[in-house]
């Protein structure tokens, strides 16, 4: 007799969501100056890594709000915005993305289901 054993899923996009949050938050501050380069290139990346997580967990429209974050924090070819005002919203909105992107994408395991879940019991 084969044991059955729930499907197990992981938020893997969660710390990556946590910490371009954190990012977006210390760059609200770093604005106007040379560090704000700095944040481009983490928001950047952690957004690629987060739509990549949206990818595998098959919840795409999460890459609606990705890509463009990716896109607008690029610092390799930088989109001026011209107003800090604009910048300003665009970070607190970019964390309220990030934070529920990170909430909601969970990855389902990979192992076919073979390892048990957390607390089952083995016959």
């Amino acid at each position: 007799m084969s044991a059955s054993y729930p499907t197990r899923s992981r938020r893997t996009a969660l710390a990556p969501g946590i910490l371009a949050a954190i990012a977006l938050l210390v760059g609200v501050a770093l604005i106007a100056s040379d560090g704000f380069t700095v944040i481009r290139y983490v928001v950047s990346i952690l957004a690629l890594i987060v739509a990549w997580f949206a990818w595998q967990a098959r919840q795409w429209w999460w890459i609606v709000g990705l890509v463009p974050i990716a896109v607008l924090w690029n610092p390799v070819f930088p989109i001026d915005l011209g107003q800090p005002d604009l910048w300003l919203g665009l970070q607190y909105v970019a964390v309220l993305v990030f934070l529920a992107a990170g909430i909601l994408i969970k990855v389902a395991d990979t192992d076919g289901g073979k390892t048990p879940a957390k607390g089952a019991k083995r016959r």
